[in-house]
């Protein structure tokens, strides 16, 4: 039986502050913004391009026990891991948009890695792997 993880929810404070960071910064794709009046919140997902599988529901914090975790999904480890086909590419891009990197690029036996915040402080790995595959 074939599965495949559909989304990920990452809890932000602002649904238009979270798409303006990972379209305009981090150049992913807006898959959909709807309105859900019955319970007042937006279904808001966005994907890197060139990634038709797994994609990010930006969800508003609809609490104050929520809205303690905006930031610090994993605990302060890396949350999510964003690879690419190119590092420098994307690693020099990143910089030029003021993306923050808190780990400095680094070649490993599994690729070149570094390590940056999103607008919340949520930690992602900029990866390329070594042999393409994850």
């Amino acid at each position: 039986m074939p599965q495949m993880i559909a989304h990920i929810a990452l809890v932000v404070r602002d649904y238009d502050e979270a798409i303006a960071f990972y379209v305009d910064k981090l150049g992913f794709e807006l898959i959909d913004d709807t309105y859900q009046p019955e319970q007042d919140k937006r279904w808001v997902l966005v994907r890197p391009k060139g990634d038709n599988a797994t994609s990010l529901l930006l969800a508003r914090a609809s609490s104050e026990h929520q809205a303690n975790y905006i930031g610090d999904q994993a605990g302060g480890r890396v949350f999510l891991f964003l690879q690419t086909d190119d590092f420098w590419r994307d690693y020099e891009m990143y910089k030029s948009r003021g993306i923050e990197f808190i780990r400095d690029p680094k070649k490993q036996d599994y690729g070149t890695v570094a390590v940056f915040k999103d607008l919340y402080g949520n930690l992602w790995d900029l990866i390329e792997f070594a042999d393409a595959t994850p």
